[in-house]
């Protein structure tokens, strides 16, 4: 067997069956009889229902029930939740406004649900929603983050004044006033961060089944947390007691944040399985998915730097206005604010900073976290600055970022974050002479003798993740714990089961959680299983987002790998009459040090279950389980250089180098890591130059509801990525893992976007940077074309 621990560039295990088509999907997951659901969805932006006619619908052929709100709310299903409560500066809790998963007094965005059809076939389905006949009051409506606390802008909660759901501040705002007071310069900058749709490959799905007899529900569903899944329909919206609930969520085809919240589908199948009793099945078509999915970013931003004449930050003050859609989402109300906030210091020593954001409802979808959630958001708004700075300055954009780098650890920040480790000028250097960072300019001179504008852009990201500890995130107003469990099963035979509180979506879980016991206990990876997405297998766990699995998932497994360990070599140590003190395990073997005396790990398991011959006091079996709940979040940071070419007759980009230096701590699986940060890279890039979901101002209707005009990435768009690796061990965690999940989308943004503000000499250019807008930006700057 070759290396196949910590370290090792192994195989995705779980490719085989994904590349032979043998994935289980939840589309896939067979059912008994199952009919099919339908929603029905509001066309306005905002209306008052005034009544609903579904007798034509219930009469059409193989329909089985057509349900209403009017009918949720008179069997007391509860209203959908936000997790995280926000106060606003003057102590009152956010305003949240009331969200039934089937709207039953007023829609407030189109593809709100109102009505589900439920029959035997999907077109039958599909034909009676057709008949279903909604009167509506049309209400005013505003799709603007900048026009929702408008005077006179249409009130969408009645809980909401000015559509403000909450205004918040962090930092210190004396002191920042104090250091602008006295900066010898000041950069601003107004921003605007654009909102996005997640598009993972597999669109949201749910199939729910209700067995009468035990008065028990099952939940198939494309979920990147089922237990929390479950405690939510259960205690909140009411549905079921947790033990007669069951939520199984099985192969997931990506998620990228869209899928760990609870949407009104999988609760309403749930529902319209225990009232209709037969199984429901639902999977959403790819416009419900772009109208219904929860959206990303969606920022409107002011920020002002201040330096001192040394060009040192002094100061940075920000005000941010969010938009979070219609309505709040699981954890919107975390994500431009704690998880925004706390990373505006990103990798620079700045004393003093304050950040207010104000949450604003709009007449749009809800929007919650995507890739990144938060942290693109903040090192968007801090590396364009430190780009403008740079050109102001007339300094070198990577020289600024160094004089002003953080080099001392730890490090607190003025907004809450405690940097364990870093080294954030070696993987700037690394990125710049992976880059040719010094050979810039002739290549510039030699695109302009081909009548081509280039540029390059620098970008320095910092992120946090393993979000921890749950003593600290439940002072900040977290509804659940942020800790990770993990059970160890030895089989009798020496295979070994991982039952992890972890899901995975695409992250490679089954190959590096594998890796970790080949690394403890020398066994093959492929006699190591692992079980996740299953409530009714798995003990309660946190599940996957914000980059937690290595850090905190793995280090729960790593834990009851320890007590797994030490009580096979109490028992090999009896069955080599050794002292405990002198038996090793290397190999898959256990023996004694100094000696000859060894015992294969399969028979130390075996021994442990026949029980023949145990120590004193030792019980049958080898499986143990731990919990683990952080110290602090960890901390990934990395340097990104992206180089553009653009054609200036017509405003089109070409990436034409990429190049990432990030720091992970120690890597699990290198190759893993590589596809992780190639796919945010792809995303982040796609945030800069293609992707925008964009609503009419006047009507509120989604434009971008089809990949006919919403762009995404494709191969042509990207280029062949230069990635590497620096390594400071994370200090919280025993394995030193820091996340990498989300890396590419945090820092590739800002870098894409500097390039072509250097290579048009402007300052402010607004994502997405498609050939219209840059072609604008030449025409306003009054270039002359380079062709010319």
């Amino acid at each position: 067997m070759g290396h196949e621990g910590i370290g090792a560039r192994v195989a995705r295990k779980e490719d085989r069956r994904f590349i032979t088509g043998e994935g289980n999907y939840t589309d896939d997951i067979p059912i008994k009889h199952a009919h099919h659901a339908v929603f029905v969805r509001s066309p306005h932006p905002h209306a008052r229902i005034r009544g609903i006619d579904t007798a034509k619908a219930a009469a059409a052929p193989g329909v089985v029930g057509v349900l209403t709100g009017a009918q949720l709310a008179d069997d007391k299903v509860g209203n959908l939740i936000c997790g995280w409560m926000i106060h606003s500066t003057d102590g009152t809790p956010m305003k949240m406004g009331a969200w039934a998963p089937l709207a039953h007094d007023v829609v407030r965005f189109v593809g709100n649900a109102v009505a589900v059809v439920v029959a035997e076939t999907k077109n039958q389905a599909r034909d009676a929603a057709e008949l279903v006949e909604v009167d509506y009051q049309e209400l005013p409506a505003v799709v603007d983050v900048a026009a929702a606390q408008a005077a006179g802008a249409p009130q969408i909660h009645p809980e909401a004044p000015n559509n403000t759901i909450y205004h918040w501040a962090i930092g210190d705002q004396a002191a920042v006033d104090a250091a602008f007071s006295r900066a010898a310069h000041v950069v601003d900058l107004d921003l605007i961060n654009n909102r996005l749709v997640p598009n993972a490959i597999e669109p949201r799905a749910a199939t729910a089944v209700y067995d009468r007899a035990e008065g028990h529900l099952t939940l198939h569903t494309t979920s990147q947390n089922p237990h929390v899944t479950r405690l939510v329909l259960s205690a909140f919206v009411g549905l079921a007691p947790e033990h007669k609930l069951r939520v199984v969520a099985p192969d997931v085809g990506g998620g990228f944040g869209s899928k760990i919240f609870i949407y009104p589908e999988e609760t309403v199948c749930l529902w319209a399985s225990r009232r209709l009793g037969v199984a429901v099945r639902w999977t959403a078509d790819r416009t419900e998915s772009f109208m219904t999915d929860a959206h990303g970013r969606d920022h409107f931003t002011r920020a002002e730097m201040a330096f001192d004449a040394a060009h040192k930050i002094v100061g940075l003050r920000v005000k941010t206005i969010a938009n979070l859609g219609s309505y709040m989402s699981t954890f919107s109300s975390s994500v431009p604010t704690y998880l925004y906030a706390t990373l505006l210091s990103g990798q620079y020593d700045i004393p003093a900073i304050h950040a207010q954001v104000d949450a604003v409802y709009t007449n749009t979808t809800p929007v919650d976290a995507y890739r990144g959630a938060g942290r693109p958001e903040a090192t968007y708004v801090l590396e364009r600055l430190m780009e403008i700075a740079a050109k102001r300055f007339g300094l070198d954009p990577a020289e600024l970022r160094r004089k002003n780098f953080i080099t001392s650890f730890p490090h607190q920040t003025p907004v809450i974050m405690n940097y364990d480790t870093g080294d954030y000028g070696a993987s700037l250097d690394a990125a710049l002479a992976a880059a040719r960072y010094a050979d810039f300019p002739k290549r510039r001179a030699e695109a302009k003798a081909r009548g081509k504008l280039r540029g390059i852009g620098l970008s320095c990201y910092i992120e946090a993740c393993g979000i921890a500890p749950s003593q600290a995130v439940g002072s900040l107003g977290a509804g659940v714990g942020l800790w990770e469990s993990a059970e160890v099963r030895v089989n009798p035979v020496g295979s070994i089961e991982i039952l992890t509180g972890c899901h995975s979506h695409g992250q490679g879980h089954e190959t590096t959680f594998a890796q970790l016991v080949a690394e403890r206990f020398g066994l093959p990876i492929d006699n190591v299983s692992v079980v996740h997405g299953d409530t009714d297998k798995v003990q309660f766990g946190m599940g996957t987002y914000g980059s937690r699995s290595g850090a905190v998932g793995m280090t729960a497994i790593s834990k009851a790998l320890d007590r797994v360990e030490a009580k096979a070599k109490k028992i090999a140590a009896h069955l080599m009459e050794a002292s405990e003190g002198d038996v090793e395990l290397k190999n898959g073997e256990f023996s004694v040090v100094g000696t000859d005396k060894k015992i294969a790990f399969g028979n130390v398991a075996l021994a442990a279950y026949t029980a023949h011959n145990l120590p004193a006091g030792t019980e049958p079996g080898l499986k143990e389980g731990a919990f683990y709940d952080p110290l602090n979040f960890t901390f990934p940071a990395g340097a990104y250089v992206c180089e553009v070419e653009i054609e200036p007759k017509t405003g089109e980009v070409k990436i034409v180098q990429f190049t990432a230096s990030d720091d992970f701590g120690v890597l699990i699986n290198p190759m893993i890591v590589e596809g992780q940060v190639h796919g945010g890279l792809a995303q982040g890039i796609g945030q800069a130059l293609l992707e925008g979901c964009v609503y009419d101002k006047g009507s509120g209707q989604l434009l971008t509801a089809t990949y006919m005009d919403y762009a995404m990435p494709r191969a042509r768009d990207l280029v062949s990525f230069t990635v590497s690796t620096t390594e400071t061990p994370c200090t919280t965690n025993p394995l030193g893992v820091k996340g990498c999940g989300e890396a590419g989308a945090i820092g590739s943004p800002p870098a894409v976007i500097n390039a072509i503000a250097n290579a048009l000499g402007v300052e402010r250019l607004d994502m997405p940077a498609t050939p219209q807008r840059v072609w604008a930006a030449i025409q306003a700057s009054r270039m002359p074309a380079a062709a010319e």
